[in-house]
């Protein structure tokens, strides 16, 4: 999910506001996730918290992370944004099995 929301680069920032290595948006996310979402450990846990909500509300990775690159609202509210989401899914499972078989 990294590879695919930041490159790896811990001070990317989206033209949205998303910061940091999970891309985590500030104004939605900073109640839940207090603090400076650019220091790495935090982004990291605070990703990987959002991820694993949407997970036990989706029932699926694949939801997860369709969820998570356009919200749960957003899936739920157009055809053309599932898709979007449901891509965004697809290449981060291809992301996986690339570093999977790298090793």
């Amino acid at each position: 999910m990294i590879r695919q929301e930041s490159s790896y680069r811990n001070y990317a920032i989206s033209p949205a506001g998303a910061v940091g290595l999970t891309q985590v948006i500030p104004r939605y996310w900073q109640q839940t996730c207090p603090g400076d979402l650019s220091d790495e450990y935090h982004n990291i846990n605070c990703g990987t918290y959002i991820l694993s909500t949407y997970n036990n509300k989706a029932g699926s990775w694949p939801k997860a992370l369709a969820y998570y690159n356009v919200g749960p609202a957003g899936y739920n509210s157009s055809s053309k944004m599932k898709k979007q989401g449901e891509k965004y899914a697809r290449q981060v499972k291809q992301h996986h099995n690339t570093l999977k078989g790298a090793l």
